[in-house]
């Protein structure tokens, strides 16, 4: 009986962890090609918060605006802090994917029917579509650190060995 009881604890514990380390693969900073993004867990749900702008130097990140929103209300807000993502649960399937999602897409305003999947090489394929046709990009994780200064220090994570 303690044997069984011991093997069931065992298993539990892998289990457990490999649910937090899908969530934690999930979870955390990506390079975009225009950004960096932060995702993490809001109110249950799955977002996806700009945090920074890959900008031009001497351009000032707050001053770039979400003008092409198609809610003009919404057009002179900063483009850093908004949510990309929205209709996300935070597990993902057999597949390490998720689906039944929007992603909002600042370059044109609008929002898309979306599908994430977290790739065998740690990246997060990242699809917005249009009825069966479906287009995005790899979104790159990246291990960001606190700097004593304030300021943020970012590196690629899954950089390949010799580059």
């Amino acid at each position: 009986m303690k044997k069984l009881i011991l093997s069931i604890l065992l298993a539990s514990i892998v289990i457990i962890q490999q649910v937090q380390t899908a969530e934690e693969s999930i979870l955390g900073y990506w390079l975009t090609s225009q950004s960096i993004i932060e995702t993490k867990n809001c109110d249950g749900a799955l977002c996806a918060v700009i945090v920074q702008l890959l900008l031009e130097e001497g351009v000032d990140p707050k001053s770039i605006l979400d003008s092409k929103n198609m809610d003009p209300e919404l057009q002179s807000r900063p483009m850093i802090g908004i949510n990309l993502l929205e209709g996300f649960n935070l597990e993902l399937d057999a597949k390490n994917g998720l689906k039944g999602g929007r992603i909002y897409n600042p370059r044109d305003g609008k929002s898309y029917k979306s599908k994430l999947r977290l790739l065998d090489n740690g990246n997060l394929r990242v699809e917005g579509c249009v009825l069966f046709i479906c287009d995005g990009e790899d979104w790159q994780p990246l291990a960001v650190t606190l700097n004593p200064d304030g300021s943020h220090t970012a590196v690629l994570k899954n950089i390949p060995e010799g580059s």
